[in-house]
C-alpha cells in the first residue's frame, strides 16, 4: 500500500517518500539492489506499456483500474497506440525490486517499465519531469464543531480545553507530526503505521473509516488521499483543507514518474507524453479531487 509521507531534514529540505509505507515514495526504500544503472537495458517496446502499480491504493491505483494513475497510464497508451499491462505489487518494502527491477522467471525481460507516482528526487530510478504538484491536507467531518477551521492556525485559536479534546490522526514521519510537536499537541496524536504488512489496508482508511466513524476528529494526510475520500464520502460530509507550506515546515511536493536508469529514450518518450497531455492530466487529477499547486506555489482548488 502506498502513502505519501515526508521526512523532515534539519537543512530545510525534505524528501517525499512512497511508503507502505508512504507513501507514496526513498521514497520507498533507500537501498540499491546491486543493479548497475549503466547496464540497464532499454525495454523492448512491442507496443505494450508495462506499468508497475499498487493493486489497492486509491485514489492512485487499483486492480480494477479506478485510480488516477490507472487513468493516466491508459491515456498514455492511447496516445502511443499501445496496450497497457500491469504488474501489481503493494507499494511498500520491496516494491521496486519486485516490479521495475524485477525480471520474469526464466527470462531477461523486466516485469514492467514505468512507475507512475514517485517523488521528485526519487533515487531508485530515473525520474521524469513532474506531472503534478500537491500538498498535505487536513480533513474533518462537517457539522461537528470544526467548520470554521480553514488553517492550522485556526486550530490553535480554539479554547485550550476544546483543543485538548481533539484527536489528530497522523501517519508517522509526516511533516504534520513536526507541526504537532512544535505546538505541544503530540499527546493528542493518534499515530498510524506507515508499514503494516497487510496488503488489504490502504491509507484512505484513516478518512473513510476512522474519521467518518468518530475515532479521530481531524485527519492529516497527503492531499490527494484526503481530497478523494472527502469528495466520495457517502456516510457523513467530509471537508478536506489543503495546507500551505511555511518557513519552517514544507507541506507541498512535486510528483513525477520513474523508469530504470539508462533508459534515456523511454524516459524522453514519457516526458513528451506528460508535456503534450498537461491539460488532460490536470482534468483527471481534478476529477479525483487532488489539490493542485501551480508553479508559483498558489493553491489551485480542484473542481
Amino acid at each position: 500500500m502506498k502513502l505519501l509521507t515526508i521526512t523532515a531534514g534539519k537543512q530545510g529540505a525534505r524528501r517525499l517518500r512512497l511508503f507502505w509505507d508512504g507513501a507514496v515514495l526513498a521514497v520507498l526504500m533507500a537501498a540499491a539492489w546491486g543493479i548497475s544503472p549503466a547496464r540497464a537495458a532499454e525495454p523492448e517496446h512491442d507496443k505494450v506499456l508495462r506499468v508497475c502499480q499498487d493493486p489497492n491504493n486509491l485514489p492512485f491505483s487499483s486492480r480494477d483500474h479506478k485510480g488516477f494513475e490507472n487513468k493516466i497510464a491508459a491515456l498514455f497508451a492511447k496516445e502511443l497506440g499501445w496496450t497497457v499491462e500491469y504488474t501489481w505489487y503493494p507499494q511498500r518494502m520491496g516494491f521496486i525490486r519486485n516490479t521495475l527491477r524485477g525480471k520474469n522467471p526464466d527470462s531477461d525481460n523486466y516485469k514492467c517499465d514505468l512507475v507512475t507516482g514517485v517523488a521528485v528526487g526519487f533515487d531508485l530510478g530515473a525520474t521524469t519531469q513532474p506531472y503534478y504538484h500537491s500538498t498535505y491536507a487536513m480533513a474533518y467531518v462537517k457539522g461537528k464543531g470544526l467548520d470554521e477551521v480553514k488553517t492550522l492556525e485556526d486550530l490553535l485559536k480554539f479554547d485550550p480545553q476544546k483543543r485538548k479534546s481533539l484527536r489528530f490522526g497522523v501517519f508517522g514521519r509526516s511533516p504534520v507530526a513536526d507541526w504537532l510537536l512544535k505546538n505541544g499537541l503530540m499527546e493528542q496524536m493518534v499515530s498510524y503505521q506507515t508499514q503494516t504488512g497487510d496488503p488489504d489496508q490502504y491509507p484512505g482508511e484513516m478518512v473513510e473509516k476512522d474519521l467518518a466513524n468518530g475515532k479521530i476528529d481531524v485527519a492529516f494526510l497527503w492531499g490527494p488521499i484526503a481530497g478523494y475520500y472527502a469528495k466520495n464520502a457517502t456516510t457523513v460530509p467530509i471537508v478536506a483543507i489543503p495546507l500551505a507550506s511555511r518557513a519552517d515546515i514544507k507541506f507541498d511536493f512535486s510528483i513525477a514518474m520513474a523508469v530504470r536508469f539508462g533508459e534515456k529514450e523511454f524516459k524522453e518518450r514519457i516526458d513528451q507524453l506528460i508535456l503534450q497531455n498537461r491539460q488532460k492530466i490536470t482534468a483527471i487529477l481534478e476529477e479525483y479531487g487532488v489539490p493542485l499547486i501551480d508553479e508559483r506555489a498558489e493553491l489551485v482548488q480542484s473542481k
